[in-house]
């Protein structure tokens, strides 16, 4: 386990602690927005369909499901965490949404085989040991026809500028080998494919940090865990905090890390 992570993993209890966060996204929630509203147009639910969302969080997407579908139709969430759980169904209380909730994961989702028409899976695979078994799940509870869009990011590519390049090397190897399913979003077509599942597109976003924010809390904090392993010095640290510190001030800064979304569907 990794004595150096600021958060507990809450989708795999055999993987790693990770690092990343929603929180540590905020900066680059423009572009989550964009790759979520693909999602929904990919997904193209229509009235008295059904639903899932696979790791459901605070339920915004839910929400958006059940509007969707209608009356007639049925959206639910899967969410292994309770606290997200009760807060997702306080949002749906207070939208007066027909969205319903169920505690579960991606290994083990609470329904029967051919249940969805549609199913949304984001930012959940990275978190996973068994990233294979998650994806036969999906194809388990989709109906024949049924779509799903699965969404992640991949670490590995990962951009910081300015910055010396070996420095900056070793940290963005240190993000990758600190998170469980690092490289994510470039294995998700493969996955599903393997899951019986045909790829129909591929969409991708670079979420890009805002600029005013340096280099922010997550290049400070994989640097800090860079010289606890011994990779970099914690001289090379401070001068590249100092790096970005300055490119923020002078506009000469990139943060980024691309995220894909996969639609597939299970053949009829």
């Amino acid at each position: 386990m990794n004595t150096y992570a600021a958060r507990p993993d809450r989708f795999d209890r055999a993987g790693q602690d990770q690092l990343v966060d929603v929180r540590d996204l905020q900066a680059a929630l423009p572009g989550i927005r964009r790759l979520r509203t693909w999602a929904h147009e990919a997904l193209a639910l229509r009235p008295g369909e059904s639903a899932v969302d696979i790791g459901s969080g605070t339920g915004t997407e839910v929400v958006a499901f059940a509007e969707a579908v209608g009356p007639n139709g049925s959206a639910v969430g899967v969410e292994p965490d309770p606290h997200l759980l009760a807060s997702a169904e306080r949002r749906a209380a207070q939208a007066d949404s027909t969205a319903k909730f169920h505690s579960g994961d991606a290994y083990g989702l609470p329904f029967g085989a051919d249940s969805f028409d549609a199913a949304l899976c984001e930012r959940v695979f990275q978190h996973l040991t068994a990233p294979a078994r998650a994806a036969n799940e999906i194809a388990r509870v989709l109906r024949p026809g049924g779509r799903v869009v699965v969404v992640d990011s991949d670490w590995g590519t990962a951009i910081v500028h300015p910055g010396n390049r070996q420095v900056v090397r070793e940290v963005v190897d240190t993000l990758v080998s600190a998170t469980t399913n690092p490289l994510s979003g470039r294995r998700l077509p493969g996955l599903l494919t393997q899951a019986g599942l045909v790829v129909d597109d591929i969409g991708s976003h670079a979420l890009v940090q805002d600029r005013s924010v340096g280099a922010g809390s997550l290049v400070s904090r994989i640097s800090a865990m860079a010289v606890a392993r011994g990779v970099i010095t914690e001289a090379q640290r401070d001068r590249l905090l100092a790096d970005l510190e300055a490119g923020a001030a002078s506009g000469d800064i990139h943060l980024s890390v691309t995220m894909f979304g996969v639609l597939a569907h299970k053949p009829r």
